[in-house]
């Protein structure tokens, strides 16, 4: 069993443990003129943090099956420091993505304290847990878009990855509250890999999840790596204090990742995972006006941020309930897929402003949402174990 303190612990850990991945999104523009470069190229940056964390997760979260995770996400944290000092001192735009992939793929700790707490809960709050440990994630995700944002238009884009390196030693500290692991499986490093394998070809429902991830993370990305670069253009002007502002539109589903945990327990995980993938696809219409009226921007941003959020806890709800001797492999699979979508998605996002600003950024995310949503119609007429006491 695992305590209530924590819990909150964890979350806090989830929350520090995020937030490298999103530093640099509001500073993209900022970056890329530093450079000379096209204020579009910046989102290479993001494309790169991206796909490093999904090879990172690939790499080494499965890992955390066989070895203590706190031992695990500690080496982790150490690695990141060491890359986020490289951004900040990186002499070129070429050492610098490098260095951002580098981040990426050292950000992982998160995704080894999540099935590390869901196996200490008990069965019955088990999504109300999995649900407030992404609203610590997710509060990461705030906290680097607001901070970083406000910190590059004081101190330049650089000071940002030197503060962070400092808030992973803190978060070093931190880490010693996750709970010890029991029951850890002897396996070899290339037997682990080639168990992912495996259960991609026997769990039907985990491929669904992690296609459907891939999609909606897809969506979610490609506005968030292209939002700063179409603020800078007219009518808005704004600098990175004010894109980084923007980011607080997520305190909506920030407030409710307890309570949507709580509501895949009751009513399953099937039936929020669509109704979150129809909430993007809604989100992008009014993203689509948002060159036109600051309103409509940030109302598609709250929906965008909840529907992301609704299905992502749906996901990882219904897959952790598959095989709980395989939570970290089952987390790598899913969040594997996940990241590699954010990679796709960032550089759609970026072709689709391109050619068309705010409606092609939105065409690109309600297509990618609808096909998520047929995705989810396979897991229809499957029956799949319990994550709680409601059938997902």
């Amino acid at each position: 069993m695992i305590s209530t303190r924590q819990v909150y612990l964890m979350a806090l850990c989830c929350a520090l443990a995020v937030s490298p991945i999103y530093y640099h999104q509001p500073l993209l523009p900022q970056i890329a003129a530093a450079f000379a470069l096209p204020s579009a190229r910046g989102s290479l940056i993001a494309t790169l943090t991206q796909l490093g964390y999904a090879i990172g997760l690939l790499l080494f979260v499965p890992l955390a099956d066989g070895v203590q995770p706190r031992t695990l996400a500690s080496r982790a944290i150490i690695a990141n420091a060491v890359a986020l000092i490289g951004c900040a001192a990186a002499p070129s735009f070429s050492v610098l993505a490098v260095c951002s992939f580098l981040v990426g793929m050292t950000a992982i700790s998160a995704q080894i304290i999540i099935p590390a707490v869901s196996g200490a809960a008990a069965p019955e709050t088990r999504g109300r847990i999995v649900g407030s440990l992404l609203g610590g994630l997710s509060s990461g995700v705030l906290l680097a878009r607001t901070l970083s944002g406000f910190i590059g238009a004081m101190l330049g884009w650089r000071s940002i990855f030197l503060i962070a390196a400092i808030i992973d030693l803190a978060l070093l500290v931190v880490i010693r509250g996750l709970p010890v692991a029991t029951g850890l499986a002897t396996i070899r490093y290339g037997e682990l890999m080639r168990s992912l394998v495996r259960l991609v070809r026997d769990e039907g429902l985990l491929r669904i999840s992690a296609a459907m991830g891939f999609l909606v993370f897809a969506a979610f990305s490609a506005f968030w790596a292209t939002l700063a670069a179409l603020l800078v253009r007219p009518p808005y002007h704004f600098g990175p204090a004010t894109i980084g502002a923007f980011g607080l539109a997520g305190i909506v589903g920030l407030s409710v990742s307890a309570q949507l945990g709580a509501v895949v327990d009751r009513i399953g995980a099937r039936k929020i995972a669509s109704a979150g993938a129809l909430t993007v696809v809604v989100a992008f219409a009014f993203v689509a006006a948002g060159g036109r009226s600051l309103a409509w921007l940030i109302v598609g941003m709250v929906l965008l941020d909840l529907g992301n959020r609704a299905t992502f806890i749906a996901n990882q709800a219904r897959i952790y309930a598959l095989r709980p001797e395989a939570r970290s492999r089952l987390n790598t699979v899913y969040m594997v897929s996940y990241f590699l979508g954010g990679a796709l998605g960032a550089a759609l996002g970026g072709v689709g402003a391109l050619h068309a600003a705010w409606i092609g950024l939105a065409v690109v995310g309600v297509l990618l949402a609808l096909a998520a949503v047929a995705v989810n119609s396979l897991a229809y007429g499957r029956r799949v174990p319990a994550f709680t006491g409601a059938q997902t």
